[in-house]
C-alpha cells in the first residue's frame, strides 16, 4: 500500500538563507547496505544542499558495501562486526568529521524524500540555542498497516521544538529523537561529552536528554522528509524493547527527571487499535502480539540485574554489547574476541 505522500518544501522550521553558512558532514553507519546502496546514493546526490563531506563506518560487510562507498568518493572507516555500538561507532566517525559545524546521521534505509531533506533539516539550526534536529520518516511504500502507523504516530506533519521545560508538559516524549535522521550542531553535542562509549541502545534519547540539561533545544522538522520503516516480527519487538529497558535500568536518570514512559505507550496502543480498525481490522489481534511482545520485553530488560548473563545475550537485539563484557560473555557461553579497527581513505 502506497502510504507516503509528501510535499517539497512546506512548512519550513527556517527560511532558505540560513542554511548557507553551514558546513555539514553526513554520517552513515552501514553493514551489507547493498540492497538500499544505489537508492541512497541517488538520494544523497540529488540534494539541494550537499554535505561537505560523507563517512561511512562498515562494520565488515560482506557484499562490497565499503569497495561502494569508496567508489562514490566517501570516506570510509571499517571495523570488525562485534565493535559496533551505538554510540561509539558513531561518537568514532564524528571525530574523522572536519570543518564541519553539522553531523548529520542516517542509517543505511532511510532514503531521503526530496530534493530539500537535507536543506530542511538545516534550517532548524538558524536557531543558535538549536542544538539538534530530526526529520519526519514516512512509511516505505509497501509498508504494512501496523509499521506505517508507527511512523504516523511519532512523526507528525507539525514541526515542534523542544527544551528542558518540555518535560513537564511532554514528559519522556520531550526527548525522542532519531538518529535514523536527525543533526547535531558539532559544539552542542561536544558540550555534552558526544555519544556515550557504550550503551545497549538510544545514544540519540541519552544524548538529547544531556543537552536539554544543558540549557539547549531539539527541534523536530517534520518537512525535512526520509522514508524509513521496518516489518517488525514479534520476536524483535521483542528483542527491541528488551533493549530499551535495558537502557532505561542502566540511565535510571532518564526515567527520574523526565517521567516514565507507560502514558506513551498506552497513547500508542489506543492509537494503533483506532487505526487498524479503520484500515485492517483482521490485523487487531496480530497487534495485540506485538503490544504484549514489548510489554514484557521491556519489562525483563528493566530487571536485567536479575537475569543471568545467558538470558540478558539471548533476549538481546544487540548482542555484540555483552560481547564486550568479557565477565558476561563468558557466562552466557559465547566467545569473546578481540575488537580490530582499520581506517580507510
Amino acid at each position: 500500500m502506497p502510504w507516503a505522500t509528501y510535499h517539497e518544501g512546506t512548512g519550513r522550521i527556517g527560511d532558505s538563507n540560513s542554511v548557507s553558512g553551514l558546513r555539514a558532514a553526513l554520517i552513515i553507519p552501514t553493514f551489507n547496505a547493498a540492497a538500499h546502496w544505489k537508492e541512497l546514493i541517488v538520494g544523497i546526490q540529488k540534494q539541494s544542499v550537499a554535505p561537505h563531506q560523507v563517512i561511512v563506518v562498515d562494520s565488515s560487510s560482506t557484499d562490497g558495501t565499503a569497495h561502494s562507498a569508496r567508489s562514490s568518493g566517501f570516506v570510509v572507516i571499517e571495523i570488525d562486526r562485534g565493535e559496533f555500538n551505538h554510540g561509539a561507532t558513531r561518537q568514532l566517525a564524528a571525530r574523522h568529521a572536519s570543518d564541519v559545524d553539522v553531523l548529520i546521521y542516517m542509517t543505511q534505509d532511510a532514503i531521503p524524500c526530496d530534493t530539500h531533506s537535507f536543506r530542511n533539516l538545516l534550517a532548524a539550526f538558524s536557531d543558535p540555542a538549536v542544538g539538534a534536529v530530526f526529520g519526519r520518516q514516512l512509511p516505505r511504500r509497501e509498508a504494512k498497516p501496523i509499521e506505517a502507523h508507527a511512523r504516523f504516530f511519532n512523526y507528525p506533519d507539525c514541526s515542534s521544538v523542544r527544551s528542558w521545560n518540555s518535560r513537564l508538559t511532554l514528559g519522556f516524549k520531550s526527548i525522542f529523537f532519531s538518529n535514523s535522521f536527525g543533526a547535531y550542531r558539532c559544539d552542542a553535542l561536544a558540550s555534552v561529552g558526544g555519544f556515550s562509549p557504550d550503551v545497549i541502545f538510544g545514544e540519540d534519547t541519552l544524548v538529547v536528554a544531556r543537552l536539554h540539561r544543558a540549557g539547549w533545544k531539539t527541534a523536530y522538522a517534520a518537512d525535512a522528509l526520509a522514508m524509513h520503516s521496518h516489518d517488525h516480527s514479534i520476536t524483535e519487538d521483542f528483542r527491541r524493547y528488551f533493549d530499551i529497558g535495558v537502557l532505561h535500568a542502566r540511565e535510571s536518570w532518564l526515567l527520574e527527571q523526565f517521567g516514565g514512559v507507560s502514558g506513551e505507550g498506552k497513547r500508542f496502543v489506543s492509537s494503533e487499535l483506532r487505526f487498524l480498525l479503520r484500515h485492517s481490522p483482521h490485523l487487531v489481534p496480530y497487534s495485540f502480539g506485538h503490544t504484549l511482545a514489548k510489554y514484557l520485553g521491556y519489562k525483563l530488560g528493566r530487571n536485567e540485574a536479575s537475569l543471568s548473563a545467558r538470558l540478558k545475550y539471548c533476549f538481546s537485539m544487540n548482542r555484540s554489547y555483552w560481547l564486550r563484557h568479557p565477565a558476561e560473555a563468558h557466562h552466557a557461553g559465547v566467545s569473546y574476541g578481540s575488537v580490530k579497527k582499520k581506517v580507510a581513505p
